[in-house]
């Protein structure tokens, strides 16, 4: 069964969950990116967040700024968010969740039990700006990130329509600049393939001046898009993390 709004698809829904965890997509990417997520973790609703410009929103142009896309995002979470919840962002998922964690605490006083950020360096870490590269660069930075199907990039007509939708996330990536000094009232854990080529493990460590609680940073097999291939471990210190936070803030 598959129920869905306009911003999210929640593939099993779980009713007497203990808790939601909004899970954002890397560039690209729709909320087929969790489709297996709710089945594998139990007392968890995953609502998989579905971004414009692509699947059933497609007919939507895609947001090249982070600042509006967090801003309607946070609208639409506020009726979901009637229980304990979490989120967990990959790449540019990572950025666009810590921006919505930041502005429900800053904005409605609303703070998840927990953060996972996953494949992104901190947001004061200047990234390459490749969002205006031509379309044989651009799509050779694709090839390079090996997230995109080889099929895919080496068809025309595929790239006709991921290209736009691929560029507009990226802009959205490389245009972002941190303001102000935030720190979240949540613990926060980091992930990252260990043979990331696309992310430091020293710098990932810095994710830590952004909360006030615990942090962690924990290396999975595989590369930038680790979490695509044996899910198993993640699945399992993702739930044991997020169920001993919603333990700790008392709320279960």
């Amino acid at each position: 069964m598959i129920t869905a709004s306009e911003w999210f698809v929640v593939r099993q829904p779980k009713p007497k969950a203990k808790l939601r965890l909004f899970c954002f997509p890397y560039a690209g990417g729709t909320p087929a990116v969790y489709k297996e997520w709710g089945a594998a973790l139990e007392d968890i609703e995953v609502c998989a967040v579905q971004l414009p410009g692509r699947g059933m929103r497609m007919n939507e142009p895609a947001y090249v700024r982070v600042e509006p896309l967090v801003e309607a995002l946070a609208e639409a979470m506020l009726p979901y968010l009637d229980r304990p919840f979490a989120l967990f962002g990959h790449s540019l998922g990572g950025l666009i969740a810590f921006q919505t964690a930041r502005l429900l605490e800053e904005r409605f006083r609303r703070s998840p039990v927990h953060l996972f950020i996953s494949g992104r360096l901190p947001p004061h870490v200047p990234e390459e700006q490749v969002h205006h590269l031509s379309d044989p660069e651009f799509i050779q930075v694709l090839r390079d990130y090996n997230g995109t199907p080889q099929e895919v990039l080496n068809d025309p007509d595929l790239m006709s329509y991921f290209l736009p939708v691929l560029r507009s996330d990226f802009e959205l990536s490389n245009t972002f600049r941190l303001e102000g000094r935030p720190q979240l009232f949540c613990p926060f854990s980091v992930y990252s393939g260990i043979d990331d080529s696309l992310v430091d493990p020293e710098l990932l460590e810095q994710w830590e001046r952004y909360t006030k609680y615990r942090f962690s940073l924990q290396m999975f097999p595989g590369d930038h898009f680790y979490l695509n291939a044996d899910q198993a471990p993640l699945f399992d210190m993702l739930y044991n993390e997020v169920m001993d936070s919603l333990y700790a803030s008392g709320v279960c």
